[in-house]
């Protein structure tokens, strides 16, 4: 149910011209989650608009809201928590500033 529910993510993130979409699978990798997806955008209003992209997609195909969203009031880092999928929705700078796809390198899944 992860996979689908990244998968789901990640398309909801595409209508609303995410780029860089990157998803890791970190099960046995990580104690946080199984599934990562990282996305960027180009300012606060479109990491918002992803943001609201992916929660209704979730909600409306997955039946499924997020236990926390974290940074929405900013907009640089919006953290989503499903659970054992994590949604990282990054300024371009602030993600590379960070470059947490960098700590598991061979995680990267294609979708």
């Amino acid at each position: 149910m992860s996979l689908i529910l990244a998968k789901i993510a990640a398309e909801a993130a595409k209508t609303k011209k995410a780029s860089d979409i990157i998803l890791q699978e970190l099960g046995g990798k990580s104690d946080m989650c199984d599934f990562q997806l990282i996305c960027s955008g180009d300012n606060d209003r479109q990491t918002r608009a992803i943001a609201e992209s992916i929660a209704d997609a979730c909600k409306v195909q997955a039946q499924i809201r997020p236990a926390a969203i974290e940074g929405a009031q900013t907009g640089q880092w919006i953290l989503m928590d499903y659970g054992n999928l994590l949604v990282h929705v990054f300024l371009r700078d602030v993600r590379n500033y960070y470059a947490i796809e960098s700590l598991w390198p061979d995680a990267q899944v294609e979708f």
